[in-house]
């Protein structure tokens, strides 16, 4: 077909078939832990990291089925991280899950077919492909919450996701349908066109920003919308939270960035406001929350809030005074702010995991009471997460805020010297939650005498993301280097 260009959706491709492959594999399965299903599936998102880093690596951008979907740096940059956070989480769920007895095919099909949603995500070029990665992967993730189906909270934690996320759905596509009739076009290039032409039914144009940022909020997790986040992060078997927590916010910045950025930033003045107070709420209710939780989970699902506040200050520098300097350093600081949450988050679930055995769930913050007597390595690993989490040098959170901060100050403007302030006085309050973690931790007695038994692969895992949270920290130079790049290569196309 004329101007199909298949290798762009090369790595789509391969997932696509791969999950189809492992599904049926599954069906001759009979080994309790799922080996060769686990293999393959390990194999599949290692291939396809290593396809997306290629393409990465080349820099080019390349436009395929009639230019419905681009690949260019930035997505590829996405694509490897988003990869790599789906195996870490699978081989942090795999113990897990075989304890709760929710180890079937089902775990490996539909976080395949979640990543294929993602990718098609970081690909997009046009409203419906959005809308179809969206929606492809939000079904995988709601069936995903439902594993474990005699279990109360989970099913409702399930039921809430998929009402709610069907109402996100819902604004972001009445959103794009306007779009449509301002601009007369479902490809974001165009979009982009109209808006800077004024061939554009202004009117139209501002309910569809509305509606569009409102659906992309309803996605992050961002205040006012976050209703979902605490009671499915809770609810939600932890294997399944984890793959929530990761590489989803990966397709959430690039969605973000694809129709904001990409495609209305000649109305960036509209959205950069509603963005601003979006920050702000949840930077507020995300830490002020978080502090009055027991459950661990919850107050992790509150951080997560917090800390989607402080990523989208990253976006909120101007675009619109001829100073694409500040917006490029803006989003690129956002990225890097995004992928470090991501590194961390993987740590601090895999320990959550690690402490769950048969018929205990390790989720209440009492739960870890004096793990540095039970076992100072795991401590110290999960001391670190949230020590980053909290911006504590000399982590990668640290650096992460910083670079958010260093942007909104290198703009000059009192507005966003303001917010930086304001995010700065939130941090000191929302690091005070992740301390108490670690103080209970060190100087609390141990509430059980359990022993701590976890899988060879699982101790060498945790202990690499810990030292990754540390070297990216130390040395965040490249790792900066290279979001830095895929923005501007982004941009640029």
């Amino acid at each position: 077909m004329k101007d199909m260009n298949w290798l762009a959706v090369y790595p789509e491709l391969v997932l696509l078939v791969m999950a189809c492959v492992v599904a049926m594999v599954d069906l001759w399965v009979k080994h309790p832990r799922r080996t060769p299903t686990y293999l393959l599936t390990q194999a599949t998102l290692a291939v396809v990291a290593v396809m997306h880093w290629l393409y990465f690596d080349g820099g080019f951008t390349i436009y395929g089925m009639q230019r419905m979907v681009v690949t260019d740096p930035l997505g590829h940059l996405l694509g490897v991280f988003a990869a790599i956070s789906v195996m870490i989480a699978l081989a942090y769920a795999r113990p897990y899950a075989e304890h709760r007895e929710i180890l079937k095919g089902e775990l490996f099909t539909l976080s395949l077919f979640s990543l294929l949603g993602i990718s098609i995500m970081l690909s997009a070029n046009n409203f419906l492909v959005v809308y179809l990665g969206l929606e492809l992967m939000s079904l995988s993730l709601y069936a995903l919450t439902a594993m474990r189906r005699d279990h109360t909270e989970s099913t409702e934690a399930a039921m809430k996701y998929f009402v709610l996320g069907a109402l996100a759905s819902g604004f972001l596509l009445y959103g794009l349908s306007m779009m449509y009739g301002a601009a007369g076009s479902l490809d974001i290039p165009k979009v982009f066109e109209a808006i800077a032409t004024g061939q554009i039914n202004k009117a139209v144009l501002v309910f569809g920003v509305v509606f569009i940022v409102a659906g992309l909020a309803f996605k992050l997790g961002a205040v006012p919308f976050h209703m979902w986040i605490p009671d499915v992060y809770q609810g939600a078997p932890t294997a399944v939270t984890l793959l929530i927590a990761g590489a989803p916010k990966l397709a959430a910045f690039a969605i973000t960035f694809r129709l904001l950025v990409e495609g209305m930033s000649g109305v960036a003045t509209d959205w950069q406001q509603m963005l601003m107070f979006l920050a702000v709420a949840s930077l507020v209710v995300g830490n002020l929350a978080a502090i009055a939780q027991s459950n661990l989970k919850r107050m992790l699902a509150y951080s997560t809030i917090g800390q989607i506040g402080f990523m989208l200050l990253g976006f909120t520098p101007t675009v619109v005074s001829n100073n694409t300097f500040s917006a490029a350093n803006g989003y690129s600081s956002a990225l890097f702010y995004l992928v470090s949450y991501v590194l961390t988050t993987l740590g601090t679930f895999g320990i959550i995991m690690l402490l769950s055995r048969r018929g205990f769930e390790s989720e209440e913050i009492d739960d870890f009471k004096g793990l540095a007597k039970r076992s100072p390595w795991y401590a110290a690993v999960m001391a670190i997460f949230m020590f980053s989490l909290a911006g504590i040098p000399p982590t990668v959170g640290f650096y992460a805020k910083l670079a958010v901060l260093q942007a909104l100050v290198s703009t000059n403007d009192p507005t966003f010297i303001t917010l930086a302030i304001v995010a700065v006085v939130l941090s000191l309050i929302g690091a005070f939650y992740y301390l108490r973690l670690v103080k209970v931790m060190y100087f609390d007695e141990p509430a059980e005498t359990a022993p701590i038994t976890s899988t060879g692969d699982v101790r060498v895992l945790l202990s690499l993301n810990g030292a990754a949270v540390v070297l990216f920290g130390l040395l965040p130079g490249g790792l900066m280097m290279v979001c830095a790049n895929a923005v501007l290569l982004a941009l640029k196309t």
